[in-house]
C-alpha cells in the first residue's frame, strides 16, 4: 500500500478489524519509511448480477426499476406496500437463483417470473404487466390473453 505522506511501498499492518457485518477489514498501517500512519480498508468486489435485454445488450440487475414496473402494475389495486415489497424481493431472489451459475439471466425469464407472481396475486395487475411486456400489437392480442387468463382461472 503507497504511504500517502511519503509514497513509500514499504508499510506494516499494525491492526485488523472486521467492519459491516464481515464485508470489509479496516487496516491500521504505519509506514516503515516516514513513520506515518494510515487507514485502508478492505472489500471484495463482486461482479454485478447482469441482465441480458431483448436486443443482446447486457446491463446491471436494477431492483428499483422491477420494483417500478411491479408498482405500475398493482397501481390502485387492493395490494398492500407490504405485500408489493415482498413480491418484489420473490422475484428478486428467483432472479438470483436461476442466473446464479453465470451470473446473468435474460429479461424475457425475468418477465415470465413476474407474471408468474403477478398471475397468482392479481390477475388484473397480471394483464396491465403482460400488456407492456408482451408488447401486444393489437386488440386481438390482448382479448386472447384475457381469454387464456380466464381459462386457466375456470381449470
Amino acid at each position: 500500500m503507497r504511504c500517502p505522506s511519503c509514497g513509500s511501498l514499504d508499510d506494516k499492518v499494525i491492526e485488523s478489524r472486521t467492519m459491516a457485518n464481515g464485508e470489509s477489514i479496516r487496516r491500521r498501517r504505519e509506514c516503515n519509511t516516514c513513520g506515518y500512519r494510515f487507514t485502508s480498508y478492505e472489500r471484495i468486489e463482486e461482479k454485478p448480477f447482469m441482465v441480458i435485454k431483448r436486443d443482446g445488450r447486457r446491463e446491471p440487475f436494477d431492483r428499483e426499476k422491477l420494483s417500478r414496473g411491479i408498482e405500475r402494475a398493482l397501481e390502485k389495486r387492493p395490494i398492500s406496500t407490504g405485500m408489493t415489497d415482498q413480491i418484489v424481493a420473490e422475484i428478486e431472489d428467483e432472479a438470483y437463483t436461476r442466473g446464479k451459475s453465470n451470473r446473468e439471466l435474460e429479461t424475457s425469464i425475468i418477465g415470465e417470473i413476474v407474471l408468474q407472481h403477478l398471475n397468482i396475486v392479481d390477475k388484473v395487475a397480471y394483464i396491465r404487466f403482460a400488456s407492456v411486456y408482451k408488447h401486444f400489437n393489437n386488440l386481438e392480442e390482448f382479448i386472447s390473453e384475457v381469454k387464456q387468463l380466464g381459462a386457466a382461472q375456470d381449470e
